[in-house]
């Protein structure tokens, strides 16, 4: 078979373009084309598959420069020997590249392909990708010709859909003329072509030639707004549902009644926080549900005690009753007792039935398919138990990961298999119920959504089996913002990425194809993580004391340009004197110098060896009942002007965050601050743009394509401006919080929002908009007139009328999502929302550890018989053009 390439690309002087061909059943090969002059590159292949997967690729001096991010796709028929293929590079932003999801599959769950016959007397073969969400629609082809209906609306040709979201149609054009035409949608019910795409007419050659088909693989049909998918949904923790058959928290089982719910109100869409185990210390710390022990496994809190496949023994029903009976009537979730209850619950079915699980056909085969990763956590969460602690470099055994050493433990004739046979068997049954929640939420039409976090728990599987993938000495969080002055400090180990890359970031393909077996979209949390990570040293306490990696540091040789005569001593150690001591500390100045610091040099102080970093202060008053002065000592810690890095042998420096708020700052010289605050400046917000954007560009397209997810990145706080210009390329939804707008300006207004865009007037980490109206009165009064366009005083709460404007502000725009927490949706209703409005906080960023514990107060079930309630919503979102 015989493929001519044709393909219209300006790649710049030098540089040339290939053909790489890909797929099954062969090697990869490249194909160099040749440069026919005007743009156009063409290339002859012999191909003998009627499959063909390929990319185009620009190469400069045989070094790749760039590679299409999306692959082209072809199915050839048997009676046709040749064809000559036009194409358009493919981009990820296409809108067929980031609709054609598995939201979509899962809206076309129904779908058979159709037959696109190719004739020999066929001159055109016309393809377009365009996901239709809308089951009665079909793409329709119109143009200049006789056989493509000389633009009469009458006449449009129907294509076929052999493939989701793929139309085909071949046709034959006899007329010897130039060929405009183009795609538009059909309404299968009326018969009637509702419109062209938008633009300029789209063209095609004449063929002469019998005995070749001119292929058009178009791209980039041209929506219009209110053709696109467009959805809103509910944001909720699973911990927070309330159900009678709960047992004091949120279960999977409980994503039903949620979606029954969701269903009456016309909500196309349920995001849930993150659900991977977090169970590293036994207490209520282990809520947090971004610090997981596992990337894939799954947390027991969600487990459905009453939904096993084996019952309870006569002996512990009773107590299993009073104890789901007093856990229930709790506001809040009290995992200490949960996990406890649920756990010793657990046990005793597996105890009982263990003859019959263990022979289980179809446990053993999940035990096959997922030993990678199941394996090293039962492991892990059998050693942690018996060492009393998550942290492996404090275990007696098994400190480094070795699949040998460990696998005798999954010997019968080991003291611990049926411990860890536990721990596989609870994973089997949550992998069950989770896949049954949503497998009924599909057949609702309803997707799921989840969370990502940008970062790994330290005391994890992953970093117990694969410490080299990750940064053990360092800490990753986020540096100051409006809601956390001292910046945040997750604790995280930061990620290696050119170990990760050494391998085409596999850690990475695996985890997102982990998601996808339950998740339909991801919220990736912090996604500025994959551009730059905010880093501390292990030594370092508060997130002020972190800085930007990778970046571009500040050298010796750029002080000296600057004219900034450098003191490592007075830049970059904490800066004490006495008028410094006398302001933080007062009359008690002298007995915390004689306790903590000693006399410099320079006649200053500075900290003495046992309490010079702020770990080492942590660890001091974490051993003493009196913790007076801890907040001043860690402050005066933080009071340095540069923090320094060691790279390639030599020491290099970044300025401190807002250093110029700093005491030290505040005894430099007039020259001396000027010099060092443009530094600063030019160090935070001009130099490191193009080194992020390369960052962010080497990995994520790779990631991105392992997975069918929608995808949508958490990009609030410090945002450089190549982040926005990355997600757009790649098509990454963005997230528009009114009260977090980007720029100097108070508030974001939804209607600016574009269509990559997930607008939603709260989140998890921000207070609720009743809660928030009341937090700053000045703030809220100027919201109520300026965004809300009302006239006289505000009132002093958030009244649901307020909160319905609210709600129709960010349903009414074009963004592709919105999505609204729980709550926000109850504080519409005067009889629905919760009486006690600050029980509604999930979390607060500033406060670390903080316990994640918030519940529904009502039970879904009244939620679900508010008949009133949810056609109230079900009408403004049907009104909004949403469904």
């Amino acid at each position: 078979m015989k493929l001519y390439f044709s393909i219209h690309y300006h790649t710049g002087y030098g540089r040339e373009m290939q053909i790489l061909l890909t797929g099954e059943g062969h090697e990869d090969q490249i194909h160099n084309m040749f440069y026919a002059g005007n743009g156009l590159w063409t290339a002859e292949i012999d191909f003998f598959s009627r499959d063909i997967c390929y990319r185009y690729q620009i190469v400069e001096n045989g070094v790749l420069h760039a590679s299409e991010p999306v692959a082209h796709r072809l199915h050839f028929p048997h009676n046709i020997k040749e064809y000559r293929i036009f194409d358009t590079w493919n981009l990820k932003n296409f809108p067929e590249n980031y609709l054609n999801n598995k939201i979509f599959h899962h809206k076309l769950s129904s779908f058979k392909p159709e037959k696109n016959n190719i004739l020999r007397r066929h001159t055109h073969w016309f393809r377009i990708e365009a996901p239709l969400y809308h089951p009665h629609w079909r793409m329709a082809l119109l143009g200049n010709t006789d056989t493509l209906g000389n633009w009469n609306y009458v006449h449009a040709v129907p294509m076929i859909q052999t493939a989701p979201g793929i139309w085909d149609v071949s046709v034959e054009i006899s007329e010897n003329q130039y060929i405009e035409y183009k795609y538009g949608i059909l309404d299968e019910q009326t018969g009637k072509l509702l419109n062209l795409e938008y633009g300029e007419n789209r063209f095609a050659l004449m063929n002469p030639d019998a005995e070749l088909l001119f292929v058009k693989a178009d791209h980039y049909f041209r929506f219009h707004a209110e053709q696109m998918y467009h959805d809103a949904g509910v944001a909720v923790p699973v911990f927070s549902l309330r159900t009678e058959n709960g047992f004091g928290t949120g279960e999977f089982a409980d994503l039903k009644p949620l979606a029954d719910w969701a269903a009456k109100a016309g909500l196309g869409i349920v995001q849930i926080l993150p659900i991977n185990d977090t169970t590293a210390t036994h207490t209520w710390t282990d809520t947090y549900p971004y610090a997981a022990i596992s990337v894939y496994a799954l947390h027991p809190l969600y487990l459905s005690v009453e939904q096993l496949e084996y019952p309870l023994s006569a002996e512990v029903q009773d107590k299993f009753a009073a104890q789901r009976e007093a856990l229930n009537k709790g506001p809040f979730v009290d995992y200490e007792k949960v996990m406890h209850g649920k756990w010793e619950m657990i046990t005793d079915i597996f105890n009982h039935h263990k003859d019959k699980i263990l022979k289980d056909r179809n446990f053993v085969r999940f035990l096959k398919e997922n030993e990678e990763w199941l394996r090293p956590y039962a492991a892990f969460c059998v050693l942690r138990d018996k060492y009393k602690t998550p942290d492996f470099s404090r275990w007696k055994t098994h400190r480094k990961y070795i699949a040998g050493k460990v696998a005798p433990m999954f010997s019968a004739q080991n003291k611990d298999y049926e411990a860890v046979m536990l721990h596989q068997w609870v994973q089997y049954q949550l992998h069950l119920q989770l896949k049954d929640a949503v497998d009924y939420m599909h057949e609702l039409g309803i997707s799921v959504k989840g969370d990502l976090p940008i970062g790994i728990y330290r005391y994890s599987v992953e970093a117990w089996k694969e410490p080299e993938l990750f940064g053990m000495d360092f800490q990753a969080g986020a540096p100051p913002d409006q809601f956390t002055v001292l910046g945040q400090n997750w604790e995280f180990p930061t990620y290696d990425w050119e170990a990760m890359k050494a391998d085409g970031y596999r850690w990475w393909k695996n985890r997102f194809h982990a998601l996808e077996k339950y998740f339909d979209a991801m919220r990736i949390d912090h996604i500025l993580g994959f551009f730059r990570i905010w880093r501390m040293p292990v030594t370092a306490v508060q997130g002020i004391l972190g800085y930007f990696y990778p970046a571009i540091p500040v050298t010796l040789e750029e002080f000296k340009n600057r004219r900034i005569s450098f003191d490592f001593e007075r830049f970059c150690k904490p800066f004490v004197n006495e008028q410094i001591l006398r302001e933080i500390f007062g009359e008690a100045k002298d007995a915390v110098a004689n306790q903590f610091l000693q006399r410099a040099n320079d006649g200053g102080y500075v900290f003495k060896e046992e309490f010079d970093t702020q770990r080492k202060l942590k660890d001091f008053f974490e051993k003493n009942t009196d913790r007076v002065h801890e907040d001043q000592l860690m402050s005066l810690a933080a009071n340095v002007l540069f923090l320094t890095e060691e790279r390639e042998g030599a020491t290099v420096f970044h300025p401190r965050f807002n250093l110029q708020d700093t005491l030290s700052f505040r005894y430099l010289s007039a020259h001396e601050q000027k010099a060092v605050y443009e530094l600063s400046l030019d160090y935070f917000y001009k130099r490191q743009d193009e080194l992020w954007y390369r960052s962010a560009m080497e990995k994520l397209p790779v990631i991105l394509n392992a997975t069918e997810m929608l995808i949508c990145g958490e990009d609030l706080g410090l945002v450089p401006d190549c982040v926005p210009q990355v997600m757009d390329e790649l098509a990454i939804a963005a997230l528009k919080v009114q009260r977090m707008p980007a720029g100097n300006i108070p508030f974001y207004n939804p209607a600016d929002a574009g269509y990559l865009n997930v607008v939603t007037p709260s989140t998890h980490d921000s207070s609720t908009l009743r809660q928030w109206w009341q937090e700053d009165r000045a703030m809220s009064l100027r919201y109520f007139k300026e965004q809300l366009l009302q006239r006289g005083t505000a009132p002093g709460e958030l009244v649901p009328e307020l909160a319905e404007i609210i709600m129709k502000q960010h349903l009414y725009n074009e963004a592709m999502l919105a999505i609204f927490p729980l709550q926000e949706f109850l504080a519409t209703d005067h009889d629905l929302r919760n009486p006690d409005q600050e029980a509604e906080r999930i979390n607060i960023p500033a406060v670390f550890p903080h316990y994640w514990r918030y519940r529904m107060h009502l039970n879904l079930d009244e939620l679900k018989n508010s008949d009133k309630f949810n056609q109230k919503i079900y009408k403004w979102v049907q009104e909004s053009g949403r469904k």
